[in-house]
């Protein structure tokens, strides 16, 4: 039989277009998020002299639904513009086979008209000849414009399915000034409308599908250039990242079927196999920037207290829904009770460093504290000072008992700036910061002073800080993290320092302040021995940031504890790829340098092993040699985030074999069966829902120690001899037996022996 060219049969399935159930355009950003950016393309307002003219797709690619939709987008555009004959004129244009002008930027002088004839476009159909549209336009100019003596804007609405080139007529238009956004409908093809738009195209391609977000993207590249202004200037463009999709239709080999031909000369028929592919239809991605408009909403500040939830009311307003224990209280926030009589002076940092921008957010803060705190019955009285260079009273103390006289009061301290000499200002402070209100004796409340700086200072602080507490003032810092360890001098105490990271941060701490006002700290076990350790989780799966945190929760619990050889001692042990002892049991012998020493412990970073780290203290920190007291009473505290802890059972089992009281402390979702395994017979464990909420926990940690503190001591665990000298209990005390070659009351020292 003849040989004969294979015949291909193509068997091609058309796939009907149907609408798509997920965003073209979609923004990376959470639910709250798209929620400001839509809230804010209405905060935009366009009043400068342009003509805007918008250039819609009318052709049966596009449809009729997407052309409806493409006048709903340029109607909302038209909701930002202050149209007027001297300001913002609009016009339109609908292309299909040809061009069509549906009225002239000079027609209309009013938002309404704009809108009104805008809605009443009629779907033109035809082919998508848009490179024709453009091409009217330079011939022809923008119909009813002002020559460009004013910026001119075109806004192209289409599927970017042109039959004809765009690109070169585009490029003529942008070359004469005009500003080309080109935005997409239906399934557009973005290298089309990047070839349409203007530089830079992330800002000046958008898709009308959906309107808010496109809205919102054209005013905020448009605010830029000045023809825009957002109402707030809390708002900022910010870029996001945002992902864009089209769809194609694209050829895929099924397989192979039998076809038939008949040959060439011949009656013989050929039969083979053939090959045949189908065309279907996939959705493709571009990763892409986009560049958004948000605003700050009324809930970032997270105003309501006391677990209550905010509820939104537009962009400056919201409403608080309280447990029922806070429910009649403004921000779910207890007043100050009347039994808490003191008298604070709020001193504001007023200098260069801190800046205008700075001093006007510690103002906002007091205020906030103001309207929050004080009651018709209240007894605290409130008085501010600012300084830079030198101190001056705005506010005395208790001269207003009228909350809103007290806040115009509070408006109208002016900002200083200046060299920031808080030392002076804290010197100061004490002298005639509380004026007449300084009452004595026992009718005296109690006087504090909140520092608020955002800048170090430039002179000596220790010195003015130390007189000030000597004068019974109670110091209480609030600055950012630039300003911790100053702000920890200054006050004498991590515990009275409030650290915040931006401004919605710092007004979450009026409810903090409100406590440090007015409450007083239980003391730890004062009169007890102790020999405590801490264990801090330094490995990678904790991070550094949150590191930090364990360490100010270590720093704020070694403050209850009155730290000296007799009393309490304290070590320290922090693990990652690796187990450090930062300091041992005898190393320090006051609080302050135990305080220094936990702020130096470094961070470690790897992967951490809790079973290592236990050991470790079992074997090297908690023994006589190395500063542990014989019938003292002992306790471990081991800080984690879980990750790591799953080798510790065995090692704390030994450490309580031994005598030693081990409390394990489990930050955030932290594997629980793992931990729950080391609770041990006293069920000595404490799980906290994350880093920040540490300090919530110190009481409940501190009556752990102190309980653990009073529980009997066996002399000999753990054992006191060394060298594997054999601990004997005798008489309510004990004495140590030791191996040969040993000798001393703790088998110490080496014997002497002249050879036989």
């Amino acid at each position: 039989m003849p040989s004969f060219p294979l015949l291909e049969a193509t068997f091609i399935f058309l796939l009907s277009g149907v609408r798509p159930s997920h965003p073209l355009q979609e923004v990376h950003v959470s639910r709250e998020t798209i929620g400001k950016i839509s809230a804010a393309s209405k905060m935009i307002q366009c009043s400068a002299a342009v003509d805007i003219l918008f250039l819609i797709d009318g052709s049966y690619s596009v449809g009729k639904g997407s052309f409806e939709r493409s006048k709903h987008f340029a109607v909302t555009v038209c909701d930002a513009l202050d149209i007027g004959p001297e300001r913002v004129r609009v016009g339109a244009l609908q292309f299909g086979s040809v061009p069509r002008l549906e009225f002239p930027l000079d027609s209309f002088s009013s938002p309404r008209e704009v809108k009104a004839n805008m809605k009443s476009m009629v779907f033109k159909g035809g082919r998508t000849e848009t490179g024709l549209a453009l091409k009217y336009l330079l011939r022809k100019g923008f119909p009813g414009g002002r020559n460009a003596s004013v910026p001119q804007i075109l806004i192209v609405v289409t599927d970017g399915r042109s039959q004809g080139h765009v690109a070169p007529p585009a490029k003529q238009l942008k070359e004469r000034g005009v500003t080309v956004f080109a935005v997409g409908v239906r399934f557009p093809r973005w290298e089309e409308l990047h070839a349409l738009a203007s530089e830079p195209r992330e800002q000046h391609v958008l898709m009308a599908e959906q309107v808010e977000d496109a809205t919102n993207g054209l005013l905020s590249t448009l605010s830029k250039s000045d023809i825009c202004t957002v109402a707030s200037p809390d708002c900022q463009v910010q870029p996001h990242p945002c992902e864009r999709k089209t769809l194609e239709t694209v050829r895929e080999l099924v397989g192979s079927a039998l076809c038939w031909r008949g040959s060439r000369g011949t009656d013989a028929v050929l039969v083979a196999p053939c090959p045949f592919s189908s065309w279907k239809r996939v959705v493709l991605t571009h990763p892409a920037t986009c560049y958004r408009t948000t605003c700050p909403g009324a809930c970032d500040s997270q105003p309501c207290q006391n677990g209550g939830t905010c509820v939104p009311e537009g962009l400056d307003r919201y409403h608080c829904l309280c447990p029922p224990a806070f429910g009649g209280e403004a921000n779910c926030a207890p007043k100050l009770s009347p039994e808490c009589r003191i008298d604070v002076l709020f001193l504001l940092a007023s200098s260069a460093g801190t800046t205008l921008e700075g001093f006007l957010r510690a103002k906002a803060f007091v205020k906030r504290f103001v309207q929050a705190s004080l009651g018709e019955d209240s007894r605290a009285r409130v008085g501010v000072a600012r300084y830079s260079g030198e101190l001056m009273v705005a506010v005395p103390v208790g001269e207003y008992q009228d909350v809103p006289d007290l806040l115009r009061s509070l408006d109208g301290i002016p900002f200083g700036g200046g060299a920031t000499l808080t030392g002076g200002a804290l010197r100061q402070a004490a002298e005639r910061g509380f004026g007449s209100a300084a009452r004595t004796g026992q009718d005296r409340p109690r006087r504090v002073v909140v520092l608020l700086t955002e800048s170090p200072s430039q002179d000596d602080v220790a010195g003015p800080a130390r007189r000030a507490r000597a004068r019974e003032l109670l110091l209480l810092g609030v600055g950012t993290e630039a300003v911790r360890a100053e702000l920890e001098e200054i006050t004498g105490s991590p515990e009275r320092v409030l650290v915040y990271a931006g401004p919605h941060d710092l007004f979450r701490q009026t409810r903090e302040l409100q406590g440090k006002l007015c409450s007083r700290p239980p003391p730890g076990c004062q009169a007890r021995s102790l020999d405590l350790v801490f264990a801090l989780d330094a490995s990678a799966s904790v991070g550094p940031e949150n590191f930090a945190r364990m360490q100010s929760f270590a720093r704020s619990c070694a403050l209850r504890f009155d730290v000296n050889p007799d009393v309490t001692q304290v070590g320290l042990v922090v693990y990652g790829g690796h187990v450090r002892v930062a300091f041992g049991l005898d190393t320090h012998a006051t609080r302050a340098a135990v305080l220094r020493a936990v702020s130096q412990a470094p961070y470690l970073g790897g992967v951490g092993s809790a079973g290592t780290a236990l050991l470790h203290i079992h074997d090297r920190v908690m023994t006589v040699q190395r500063g542990a007291r014989p019938g003292v009473p002992k306790a471990v505290v081991v800080l984690t985030g879980g990750l790591g802890a799953e080798d510790a059972a065995v090692p704390v089992r030994k450490l309580r074999n031994n005598g030693v009281s081990v409390l394990v402390v489990g930050v955030g979702p932290v594997l629980r069966e793992a931990l729950r395994r080391l609770a041990g017979p006293r069920d000595s464990l404490l799980h906290v829902a994350t880093y920040a909420d540490l300090r919530h926990h110190q009481d409940a940690l501190i009556q752990w120690i102190c309980g653990e503190a009073k529980r009997p001591v066996n002399l000999c665990k753990p054992s006191p001899c060394m060298h594997e000298g054999t601990c004997i209990l005798q008489n309510g005390s004990y004495r140590c037996e030791c191996q040969d070659g040993w000798q001393g009351p703790h088998c110490g020292k080496r014997s002497l022996r002249c050879p036989q």
